[in-house]
């Protein structure tokens, strides 16, 4: 039936009523209709780059646009979320992968560049990682007790390296002030190349994330301890660093952020594309070789974690005393 002039006079009447919902549902049913970017603060090859790219690539398929990641390493790892909260506009196709740098930085800084609580959109949590310290299969230290012998006659002659500075460098800060040690932090940009400098015996150790997990396996790295709450399944034998006697937990969490101010229906597009992308076998498989939890938060619950990690991250700052140089 054709409608009457006076039933299309009316709809303007009723229009504003259906606005907000309708609002999501035209944002779900219009984005994306390009690339997505996901921004991830370090270097190819890691474990964190290697499981981003296969959840983006899974996530892609799903969205039927393709989800690009773009390797921006440095200031710990937060270069990608400084790029959202300052420049990326909310409309979904700039998003970034978030360190725990996002919360430690800040605190560090007397004025920070970003502010965690306000200037992201919180869209998932994905996964944890699991790390600990690592030597070369041939190094003379068998166990963690070996090392802390060795650095406390040998004060400031070992070096160990990090993925950046300010990263798992604040567990061995930790480590060494129980210890009653001193040793030298080395920064790199990433996994990898921290990684590359132990096995060319540049350092002593490496305090690291679970991209040593293969290495591990293949024999060509020996981990020493784990700052997990428990013993890594995949790796029984190595100890948690609070089994041998030192309050050291290094378990952290990250998943993926916008900018603030984000639709709230393209945000739901986001968010139920990489939860069905976290579960999809293919990523569990990378997630499995690297021995990483599934941490999944939804955006409010990540928000919510968020406030309490920040105000974590601010304590262990002020524990250390660690500041921005």
């Amino acid at each position: 039936m054709k409608p009457t002039r006076r039933a299309l006079l009316a709809l303007p009447l009723a229009s504003p009523a259906l606005v907000p919902a309708l609002g999501p549902a035209m944002a779900q049913g219009s984005f994306p209709d390009r690339s997505v970017r996901v921004l991830v603060g370090w270097t190819p090859g890691g474990a964190t780059d290697l499981q981003m790219r296969t959840i983006c690539e899974v996530a892609g398929r799903r969205l039927g646009q393709s989800v690009v990641v773009e390797n921006k390493p440095g200031a710990s790892g937060t270069l990608g979320v400084q790029l959202v909260a300052r420049e990326a506009r909310a409309d979904g196709y700039t998003l970034s992968q978030v360190p725990n740098g996002t919360f430690r930085l800040p605190a560090m800084a007397a004025r920070p560049n970003w502010d965690p609580l306000s200037d992201f959109t919180w869209i998932i949590r994905l996964v944890g990682y699991m790390g600990g310290v690592v030597v070369r299969h041939d190094s003379p230290f068998r166990t963690l007790h070996d090392l802390v012998a060795y650095a406390r006659a040998n004060p400031g002659r070992i070096s160990y390296g990090t993925p950046g500075a300010n990263t798992t460098e604040v567990q061995l800060q930790r480590f060494a002030r129980q210890a009653g040690i001193d040793w030298v932090p080395v920064p790199f940009r990433g996994a990898a190349p921290n990684l590359h400098a132990l096995l060319a015996g540049d350092i002593h150790f490496s305090a690291e994330t679970s991209a040593w997990s293969d290495m591990a396996s293949e024999g060509r790295v020996r981990p020493l301890a784990v700052w997990m709450s428990e013993r890594v399944a995949r790796f029984p034998n190595v100890p948690t660093f609070r089994e041998l006697g030192y309050d050291v937990l290094g378990e952290s969490t990250y998943g993926i952020v916008g900018p603030k101010g984000m639709d709230p229906g393209v945000v739901k597009v986001l968010h139920d594309t990489f939860k069905e992308a976290l579960y999809d076998p293919a990523h569990l498989a990378v997630l499995a070789r690297f021995d990483m939890p599934v941490r999944y938060m939804n955006g409010a619950d990540y928000a919510a974690f968020a406030v309490e990690q920040f105000a974590e991250e601010r304590r262990v700052v002020q524990e250390l005393g660690l500041k921005m140089e």
